[in-house]
């Protein structure tokens, strides 16, 4: 199954799906983070309504909102634009430990892992608030070699999966830290299909990608229309040469209504590329319908399908 804002629902029935985008971010630390109260709900409820029903009225069923607490997270909103579009919602648990881990706040940062999953097989078995359950797991962790507190983060994501089944995405971005994180996940005895390395495509080394491939996890091409649409043609082809398109996931990374900026001063990013831009060019190349519907319903129903995967 597949857990959205609105509740469970059959993973054949999440559709074309977009799996890491944003409808707010607040980049602020977590001590500092702005309160959303009713009229700012609002606002980001009226500014981003008009995207979500765009990509609905483009086939799209399931949008993944991968912004974490402490960078922003609000349930309350997600369920009213699900409400409002009828478009599949998914939420997240976690922390985000990238950014020099400022948005892990102080009082937890001496925590254990064991506590760390704790609260966040919390949100899962209680729900976040108002009866709103995560779908995945959202962490992230800096470049280079993993810090105290990305490690913490890391292991505790792997112990919340085994109770939970919710797959971990991990932000990375850089070829250390995301081979030390699917280490981590081998060390736990986790199977790698469970960890989705997000922001895969800023990943240099396309030998990483085969690497992490090859051991079993997923990669997320992500950044779709913030690089040339070429960049993402010929990483994709690669990938099918190579026999693993299955897993591959691709989204935008965009929307971002910025917390603490007014309303009318947003610049929001839509979420079409991959509709206008990339998949024509797919079609130019010969790259074939049932490659496009795995990369945009197959995969991700596989990759988020909630249950436990032990090595």
């Amino acid at each position: 199954m597949i857990m959205t804002v609105r509740g469970a629902v059959d993973r054949k029935e999440i559709g074309k799906s977009l799996v890491h985008e944003h409808i707010l971010v607040d980049f602020s630390s977590a001590e500092e983070q702005i309160v959303i109260d009713d009229n700012l709900r609002n606002d980001i409820v009226e500014v981003m309504l008009p995207y979500l029903v765009e990509i609905k009225e483009l086939g799209y069923n399931s949008f993944f909102e991968c912004t974490p607490k402490y960078v922003g997270r609000d349930v309350k909103i997600l369920r009213i634009l699900s409400e409002k579009t009828g478009l599949n919602i998914i939420t997240n648990t976690g922390f985000y430990g990238a950014g020099e881990d400022k948005h892990v706040p102080k009082k937890y940062r001496q925590l254990s892992p064991e506590d760390f999953a704790e609260m966040w097989i919390n949100e899962w078995k209680n729900s976040i608030e108002d009866g709103i359950k995560p779908g995945f797991i959202k962490t992230a962790v800096n470049p280079g070699p993993l810090n105290d507190i990305d490690e913490k983060l890391i292991r505790a994501s792997a112990f919340a999966h085994l109770e939970t089944g919710l797959t971990v995405a991990c932000h990375t971005g850089e070829k250390q830290c995301a081979l030390e994180v699917a280490k981590i996940f081998e060390e736990e005895k986790v199977d790698l299909s469970a960890l989705i390395i997000v922001h895969s495509d800023a990943i240099e080394d396309f030998d990483v990608h085969l690497e992490l491939l090859d051991r079993g996890a997923f990669l997320e091409y992500d950044s779709v229309g913030a690089r040339p649409i070429e960049y993402h043609l010929n990483l994709i082809e690669r990938v099918i040469k190579e026999g693993f398109i299955d897993r591959i996931l691709i989204s935008h990374d965009a929307g971002w209504f910025t917390v603490g900026k007014p309303k009318e001063s947003q610049n929001i990013r839509p979420y079409t590329d991959i509709s206008y831009k990339l998949i024509p060019k797919l079609v130019e190349r010969n790259i074939g319908e049932d490659i496009i519907n795995r990369l945009l319903v197959d995969n991700p129903g596989e990759a988020f399908d909630i249950r436990v995967r032990r090595r």
